[in-house]
């Protein structure tokens, strides 16, 4: 057994999967939060247009808690990824030739509605279970107007839930690892930017036909109760749990962002 352990873990795709993985995850978490964190606490006059919510931006003690969530989460993320290598390995996940930039395209653009679809239905459950939610998902409610470093301010077990989520694309097609280190950040991309209070208009996400980009995810925490999808409506609207009001904030949002 621990021969074999040995060797499985030797093996050069354990690097490039699971660790490599691991690594971008965060470095690109990082990369994108903390300039939308600094924005938030400068809250500078020419990005006041694009606020999402009428309230100022959350309090700048978050931030010590949002760096300890990001650190603690991402430790036991990688304990249990490591940790989950010999199934990980099983999968078709590789390193071989690249495929044609319209197959990675093509996957990409996979992963990101199913992760959407899975998303929303992991998060709602969050929400519809009192126990799962007072003993878990709760702690990502304490904070009503987020910043970006809080994106990852959640309980471990949630924070493992979203990674394992994020994964079942890749595991499901055999993607390549270089198809693999795109989708983690443009999901970090997300998390972070999900989470950084305002909605600028030259924002990627707006590329993505139909996302409502940071709006969404924004007036979740507003409004606690709804909108349970990552950046899509259609989720939400297909089962009849977008938020009160989000269609009248989206235009009034559109009149804000037109008339800036």
């Amino acid at each position: 057994m621990w021969e074999w352990l040995r060797e499985i873990y030797s093996e050069p795709l354990f690097w490039l999967f699971p660790v490599a993985g691991t690594v971008i995850g965060l470095v690109a978490f990082l990369a994108f939060a903390i300039p939308f964190t600094l924005l938030a606490w400068r809250q500078p006059k020419w990005a006041e247009p694009y606020r999402i919510q009428a309230r100022k931006t959350g309090r700048r003690s978050v931030v010590g808690p949002a760096l300890w969530h990001v650190a603690r989460n991402n430790l036991i993320l990688a304990i249990v990824t490591l940790g989950a290598w010999p199934l990980l390995r099983l999968s078709n996940v590789h390193a071989g030739p690249l495929p044609a930039w319209w197959v990675i395209a093509l996957q990409l653009l996979f992963f990101i509605l199913l992760d959407d679809f899975l998303f929303y239905w992991m998060h709602r459950s969050l929400h519809e279970s009192r126990w799962l939610f007072k003993k878990v998902h709760s702690v990502h409610h304490r904070i009503m107007t987020p910043w970006a470093l809080t994106g990852h301010y959640m309980h471990p077990v949630e924070y493992v839930l979203t990674g394992t989520v994020m994964l079942i694309g890749p595991l499901l097609v055999g993607a390549h690892v270089v198809t693999l280190y795109i989708w983690i950040v443009l999901r970090e991309w997300e998390a972070a930017e999900g989470h950084a209070g305002y909605d600028f208009p030259w924002s990627p996400s707006h590329l993505v036909p139909f996302s409502d980009g940071a709006t969404h995810h924004d007036f979740h925490h507003a409004k606690v109760k709804g909108n349970y999808a990552g950046f899509f409506p259609w989720t939400d609207a297909a089962f009849g749990t977008l938020c009160a009001g989000y269609a009248e904030h989206l235009a009034k949002r559109k009149k804000v962002k037109s008339a800036a």
